[in-house]
């Protein structure tokens, strides 16, 4: 596609939402950058004036987008905006935590896609374009509801996909790795699992995975560049990466098979002690 008319994405205030209202802004796109707080657009704003650019904002929470309307001319539509909640084994979350992850990643999805459909088939299509997380696959522990609002929206995309193309609306999923985001950095604090009783040995050997993710991640402007290539490209794949670990990660998980990835999940994180009670 041609890199004109409007792009707006969510979440756009800080790390990759940020990045992407910036370098979409440099392709040529008229940006509307979704904020939740008026510095936040400000600084983008601000940013993108030292560069050059025009990025519009506009204050949105997904969870209450109330009387939005995208706005005429809309091409592209990212759905950036998420959240994250303490890592947990399913017995010890806490409901509200579901709720919540669900609200913003699955719901506030919903509702603005509802509402920006119509902007694109008037405008002869574009894409509209979803931030997931290669976490969905694998089965990694202790990350269930994160993974659970993810994985909702995952197959939402494929049937979209197939409802919108003849529409020419193109719909990508980005499943980011290690983007060195304020998320990412949240990554080196300790799991609150660690001193839960029976999980503890699990959610230690967790930390460690995690942790050391944080060593790989590239800077937000570059996943951005990738994503924006990905967003121009119409013979992209529905699914794509932004970053070496999400890229690697995505073509394991297209060669291999899902017994195959849960047996070694097994393997490395759940070998608990004599008699499997993990105490």
């Amino acid at each position: 596609m041609q890199a004109e008319g409007v792009a707006v994405v969510t979440g756009a205030g800080r790390g990759l939402g940020r990045a992407l209202a910036l370098e979409l802004a440099g392709r040529g796109f008229e940006v509307e950058a979704l904020v939740r707080r008026p510095e936040a657009g400000e600084a983008v704003r601000a940013e993108g004036a030292a560069r050059g650019l025009r990025v519009g904002w506009r204050i949105l929470d997904v969870d209450e987008p109330g009387d939005y309307q995208p706005p005429a001319g809309l091409r592209v539509l990212v759905h950036n905006a998420g959240i994250d909640r303490d890592w947990l084994p399913l017995e010890l979350s806490r409901e509200a935590d579901w709720r919540a992850l669900f609200e913003t990643h699955v719901f506030g999805l919903v509702e603005l896609s509802r509402r920006a459909l119509p902007r694109l088939r008037e405008s002869g299509g574009g894409v509209l374009c979803a931030i997931t997380s290669c976490s969905i696959l694998t089965p990694m522990p202790l990350f269930s509801a994160y993974r659970a609002s993810k994985l909702a929206v995952s197959a939402l995309l494929e049937s979209l996909a197939v409802e919108v193309a003849p529409f020419h609306i193109r719909v990508l999923e980005v499943l980011p790795g290690a983007v060195r985001t304020e998320m990412l950095e949240a990554v080196a604090d300790p799991l609150p699992a660690a001193a839960l009783g029976p999980y503890r040995d699990l959610a230690s050997r967790v930390q460690q995975a995690r942790s050391a993710s944080v060593g790989l991640g590239v800077e937000p402007a570059e996943a951005a560049r990738r994503i924006a290539d990905a967003i121009l490209d119409d013979s992209a794949p529905l699914r794509v990466a932004c970053d070496p670990m999400g890229a690697s990660l995505l073509g394991a998980w297209r060669t291999g098979d899902d017994e195959g990835r849960l047996r070694g999940m097994i393997a490395t994180f759940a070998t608990g002690p004599a008699g499997g009670r993990g105490e």
